[in-house]
């Protein structure tokens, strides 16, 4: 252990850090002073960012606390910067999984939803909101996240209320929002529809059946991997230039099972390669064949419920799909009608989001928005400019998204949301009520039962929280956004919502200025985490053993852009033994009398060792700036982590050590508490809290969350204090790994001497590399047993040993003899092994190599030993 390790305790600064005890104090000091509330009357630049709203019923994971890192470590940075920040908290309703999570409560009672009714449901999951929702907002405290709490919004709050039913008025009047019988994803267990991005699509195992249809010459047969469909056929298809079947185009073919006839029409939709070339029509269950039913003016024919329940009459009426499947395989087969089956066949099947429920195209009457002009204006912000998507690479995803995007279906049936704003009249009117229109009352009249998509007014949340539509001056003042950080997992699910209405409400101007799309999570063997897997890491868990500060620092560590990282829990305690050297390295600086009351000296009265490190100091600032301006948060850890343990704790520390006691102590100092200063506020955005007890500590400042962020010096860099430390480096590095190779013990002290400083420019630096490699001044009886020759660019310096008595020479021997052994038996194999000529012939060309390395290695093993064993002195 070194003196950096156990330096003398300061009176206001602990000897170990111990975040548990800080982290709750420090933030809820923060949030006393209104340090993170935005002045919407300040005169400094904006600078905003809306949280992605979490669930309602959501809980922190690393997940979040990876992106709210991310966001945290922007917003410090930018407030540092003389920014006036925005960063706006909120939770997002979940239609879904919050009517979930208060269903299944009920169904614990023994009750259903329709048990209460909707209004007393509403009722029920308002108040399961306020007892249980929003414990991820208490936990993003733990964290220290800097959000403005005075803003706190909710997606289905008055305000936000207000702005879904505007837009919802606006779209509707301008004949972008309309109602239609289309297919659409329809969840049987969530009873409502989903958008397709609601939909995750798996390869399942399935099987693949032929069926003939029809008899002799005028037969014809179609596969399907949905048996069940065929009682809802209304047609059989065929390409019109199909020669197969130009004798059946519009001839009429029996459908087995059900007695009806139906046709056979020629669409181009239609591949002749695959299957048979011809293909069963269900309008009413494929989305697909509706379209081939518009075409040809096929009936719709419904075969299932909302429960995914055959309503077809005959003897498979009321069964569920997957009972109906086999059971009419099994009829058909008795029919001989089964022309093939393939088991298992695997195909991609789309399952519910929330609920992993196999999804079944339903037509239905929704409600959409168009989307052909919005989504040209969200392709053309990105195209010109105006939003910045962060890596570039993901650019062609977005375009390819937008760019065929189809109309959006907006409307769940669900109770918990925001109703449509409908309503319909005893005499077929249809009427659309704004916030501020009289509500139609009156016998006959009623509301759409519908609720709106999540991702419909969460699509509002940039400028909904800002006051829109009112012209608030929050929202003259913070919209647009400066960034939005996410996933890159939802740039179809928000993203996209955000950029096609903020567009259009706010007349042209994007949400946002840069979005910023980082990576999922993985456990440290890039496997997705999960619960069922047993591979999740709680971030609480984290912060409960190593504090918020080391596991904020190991997820911006590992964030690129577009990448998805790794994690593991022994990265995490790396990152506590970062913070603790930190701790203990000012504690040292401070003990040392470090300090930022005094002005940095001139140059011409700095050591090298000063000018050195105050020029890597500015380096570290510029390339911790170009990394934040990219959003490259790993390099920007990297070179922090770099700079502090490697070039401050490692070099300088110790150089400083020595400067001190030749008695250059009040440059030094004041070099230190530069350095520590600049530091801890280059720190601060990634590791909040300790660097806010360190820097207060060194400074007496009131809060490094409102001190000025570092600026290069603009010195020109010392290219010969960088020389000259780079020799010493050297020299102590060669010394310390010719000492290990004497078998010395790494506090073990022998005299030596160092010859030739003086000639290579060292000479200032000898007592500091004497003093970081255990070398005494030689006495009278100063015997050389051991030289080393270090070769640097203005020459070599020669280091002489005096290690009579320093190691046991016999010992020492006779393990060398043990290792050289071990080398020697496997230079033999593996040169007996490249002298077979029938082990050459057959074996691959990378074991070849693998064993000619081997033998390298050992080669190399065995010149070291021998190397070892010539210079130990005579026992």
């Amino acid at each position: 252990m070194t003196e950096l390790d156990t330096a003398t305790q300061r009176p206001d600064l602990p000897a170990a850090w111990t975040p548990a005890e800080v982290e709750a104090e420090l933030y809820q000091r923060w949030v006393d002073r209104r340090y993170f509330e935005a002045d919407v009357k300040s005169d400094k630049p904006p600078f905003t960012i809306v949280l992605p709203p979490p669930n309602v019923t959501g809980s922190l994971h690393m997940g979040h606390a990876m992106n709210h890192s991310v966001m945290d470590a922007l917003t410090r940075r930018r407030r540092m910067q003389g920014y006036e920040v925005l960063w706006l908290p909120g939770m997002d309703h979940a239609g879904i999984a919050t009517q979930n999570s208060v269903e299944q409560d009920l169904a614990k009672q023994g009750l259903s939803r329709h048990d209460l009714g909707r209004e007393k449901f509403v009722e029920r999951v308002w108040a399961w909101k306020e007892e249980y929702g929003g414990k991820i907002l208490g936990q993003m405290k733990r964290l220290g996240d800097g959000v403005d709490w005075s803003r706190e919004r909710f997606t289905m709050d008055e305000g936000l209320s207000r702005a879904v039913q505007t837009i919802f008025k606006k779209m509707y009047d301008d004949g972008l929002i309309y109602q239609a019988e289309r297919i659409i994803n329809w969840c049987p267990r969530c009873q409502t529809a989903l958008s397709d991005v609601e939909v995750n699509h798996n390869d399942d195992d399935g099987e693949l059946v032929s069926i003939r249809y029809g008899e002799g010459e005028n037969s014809i047969v179609v596969a399907t991997t949905r048996a069940e469909t065929m009682l809802g056929d209304t047609a059989v298809a065929v390409h019109p230039d199909d020669e197969r079947y130009q004798h059946l185009i519009g001839t009429e073919v029996e459908l087995p099972l059900t007695g009806r006839r139906i046709p056979i029409v020629a669409d181009t939709h239609v591949d002749p390669a695959f299957g048979t070339g011809a293909v069963k029509v269900t309008p009413a269950h494929d989305p697909n064949d509706f379209e081939i039913g518009q075409r040809h003016g096929l009936p719709n024919l419904a075969i299932m419920d909302e429960r995914a329940t055959i309503t077809a009459n005959g003897p498979f009426l009321g069964l569920d799909r997957f009972e109906a499947r086999p059971a009419i395989v099994a009829a058909l087969r008795e029919e001989g009608r089964i022309v093939a089956e393939k088991r298992p066949y695997v195909h991609a099947v789309g399952h519910c989001s929330r609920c992993d429920t196999v999804i079944e195209p339903r037509l239905s009457l929704q409600w959409w928005v168009k989307v052909e002009s919005l989504a040209a204006e969200a392709s053309a912000a990105v195209r010109d400019g105006r939003t910045k998507i962060h890596p570039p690479e993901m650019n062609k995803r977005y375009f390819d998204w937008v760019d065929n995007l189809h109309d959006w279906c907006i409307s769940r049936q669900l109770w918990w949301g925001h109703r449509i704003p409908v309503f319909y009249g005893p005499n077929g009117e249809v009427v659309c009520v704004g916030p501020d229109d009289e509500v139609p009352t009156g016998e006959g009249w009623r509301q759409d039962d519908d609720v709106l998509d999540t991702w419909f007014s969460s699509g509002l949340w940039p400028f909904s929280t800002l006051g829109w539509p009112e012209s608030t001056e929050d929202l003259k003042k913070f919209y647009p956004t400066s960034v939005l950080s996410t996933g890159y997992d939802i740039i179809f699910f928000w993203v996209a919502r955000m950029m096609l209405l903020g567009l259009y409400a706010m007349d042209g101007v994007q949400p946002f200025d840069d979005v910023f799309l980082h990576g999922l999570i993985r456990d440290q063997f890039g496997k997705k985490m999960s619960k069922t897997k047993g591979n999740g890491i709680d971030p609480l868990d984290w912060m409960e053993r190593y504090g918020a500060d080391a596991t904020r620092f190991t997820l911006l560590r590992g964030t690129n852009p577009g990448s998805d990282m790794a994690v593991a829990e022994e990265w995490a305690a790396g990152s506590r033994n970062f913070t603790t050297k930190l701790w203990n390295a000012t504690r040292f600086a401070l003990a040392n009398g470090a300090t930022v009351e005094r002005p940095l000296p001139d140059r011409s009265e700095l050591t090298a060792a000063d000018r050195w490190i105050l020029d890597e100091l500015d380096a570290l600032v510029s390339t911790v700036d170009t990394n934040f301006e990219a959003f490259q948060f790993a390099r920007v850890c990297e070179a922090l982590y770099s700079f502090t343990w490697d070039e401050f704790c490692d070099w300088y520390l110790e150089i400083a050590k020595v400067q001190i006691a030749e008695g250059r102590a009040e440059a030094t100092q004041s070099v230190l508490g530069h350095v520590l200063d600049v530091l801890l506020r280059l720190l601060h955005p990634a590791t909040p809290f300790i660097t806010e007890t360190l820097w207060t500590s060194l400074t007496g400042g009131e809060s490094l969350v409102v001190a000025d962020w570092p600026k290069p010096s603009g010195a020109e860099r010392d290219l010969e204090a960088l020389a000259e430390v780079e020799g010493l480096k050297k020299l102590a590095t060669e010394i310390r790994r010719f000492r290990s190779e004497q078998g010395l013990k790494p506090g073990q002290k022998v005299a030596g001497k160092v010859r030739g400083a003086c000639c290579v420019g060292l000479t200032d630096q000898v007592p500091a590399v004497r003093a970081m490699t255990r070398l005494t001044e030689p006495g009278d009886d100063f015997t050389v047993s051991a030289t080393l020759e270090v070769g640097l660019p203005k020459g070599a310096v020669k280091v002489e040993l005096d290690l009579s008595g320093a190691i046991d020479v016999a010992a020492e021997r006779k393990r060398l003899a043990k290792d050289l052994a071990v080398a020697r038996k496997e230079l033999d194999g593996t040169t007996k092994k490249l002298g077979n000529e029938a082990f050459l012939a057959k074996a691959p060309a990378e074991v070849k190599a693998k064993i000619e390395e081997r033998k390298a290695v050992a080669e190399a093993e065995i010149a070291r030993i021998n190397e070892r064993l010539a210079a130990l002195p005579e026992a």
